[in-house]
C-alpha cells in the first residue's frame, strides 16, 4: 500500500516544488517506486522533473475531471527516473469545473484509489494556496510534510497551516496528520534562523526532520536543466541533504 504525502504550505517561495522533486528522485534512487503529482497549474515540478508541460496530452487535471484514468496520465521522469502526474495552465480550470461535481474534495483519492497505485511512496505538490486542488490533496493524503524556512514569517504561516491540517482531519481525512517539518534554505550563519530552528525543535521535538537543507546554489540551477537537484549535481550540499532527507523517511515511516 503506497504512502501518500502532501507537501504543503500556504506561504509561497518556501521550496515546496524542489523538496517534492528531490524527495522523488532520492526515493527513486533509493529503491523506492516513487510517484510525483503536481497539482500546482504553473507546472514547476512537472518541468523540473524534465517533462514539458507545453506538449502534454493528458494530465492531473483530465485525472480529476474524469477524462483520463491515472495510466493515461503518468510519464516517467527522463532526468529522475519516477513517475509523474503532470500538470500545466489547464489545471486552473478545475478549480471552477470541480465546484459542480460531486465528492469534489476526494477527486484525486478517488482516482487514486480506483487505479489501485503500485508505489511505495506517492508525493504531491499542493499550491501555496488553500484551494480546492490543495484540498484534494489533502483529502488523498496520510500526511503532510510542511518544508519552511527558519524565519518569523514562517512561524506565522505554520501556525494557518496546522490550523488548516485540523480542519480537514476533523471533516474530511481522519487519518491526515504532520508528517513533520522540514527546514529548508537554512543558512547557519545567520542567528535569526538558528533561534528559530531551536524554537521549532523545542515546540515540535520529534516532527522537525533531523536532516537540514542549506540555502544551495546547485538546487537552484537544477530545474532550469529540468533536472532534480540530486541527479544534476549529487555531490552538492542541497542534494546530499536531499538524500539524508529521504533515508530518514524511509527509516521513520518504513518502505511499505
Amino acid at each position: 500500500m503506497a504512502q501518500i504525502f502532501c507537501v504543503a504550505n500556504q506561504k509561497g517561495g518556501v521550496g515546496k516544488t524542489t523538496t517534492c522533486v528531490n524527495l522523488a528522485a532520492a526515493l527513486q534512487e533509493a529503491g523506492q517506486r516513487t510517484l510525483l503529482i503536481d497539482l500546482d497549474p504553473q507546472g514547476n515540478a512537472t518541468m523540473g522533473s524534465g517533462i514539458d508541460k507545453r506538449d502534454l496530452k493528458h494530465t492531473v487535471y483530465h485525472l480529476l475531471v474524469g477524462l483520463a484514468g491515472l495510466g493515461e496520465v503518468s510519464v516517467k521522469s527522463p532526468t529522475g527516473g519516477y513517475d509523474v502526474l503532470p500538470a500545466n495552465r489547464d489545471l486552473a480550470g478545475a478549480e471552477v469545473e470541480l465546484v459542480d461535481i460531486a465528492r469534489r474534495e476526494s477527486r484525486l483519492k478517488d482516482a487514486l484509489t480506483a487505479s489501485g497505485v503500485g508505489y511505495d511512496f506517492v508525493l504531491i505538490d499542493c499550491p501555496p494556496s488553500l484551494s480546492m486542488l490543495t484540498l484534494n490533496g489533502l483529502c488523498a493524503a496520510d500526511g503532510v510534510i510542511i518544508p519552511m524556512q527558519c524565519e518569523y514569517y514562517a512561524l506565522e504561516g505554520l501556525s494557518d497551516l496546522v490550523n488548516t491540517i485540523k480542519k480537514v482531519h476533523a471533516n474530511l481525512n481522519r487519518n491526515l496528520k504532520v508528517i513533520g517539518l522540514l527546514r529548508v534554505m537554512f543558512d547557519p550563519r545567520m542567528t535569526l534562523q538558528q533561534q528559530v530552528s531551536a524554537q521549532l525543535e523545542s515546540h515540535f521535538g520529534d516532527k522537525v526532520f533531523k536532516a537540514i537543507v542549506p540555502r544551495n546554489v546547485r538546487l537552484a540551477e537544477a530545474p532550469s536543466h529540468g533536472m532534480p537537484g540530486v541527479t544534476f549535481d549529487r555531490n552538492a550540499k542541497g542534494a546530499q541533504a536531499y538524500m539524508a532527507f529521504a533515508r530518514e523517511m524511509i527509516g521513520r515511516l518504513g518502505s511499505p
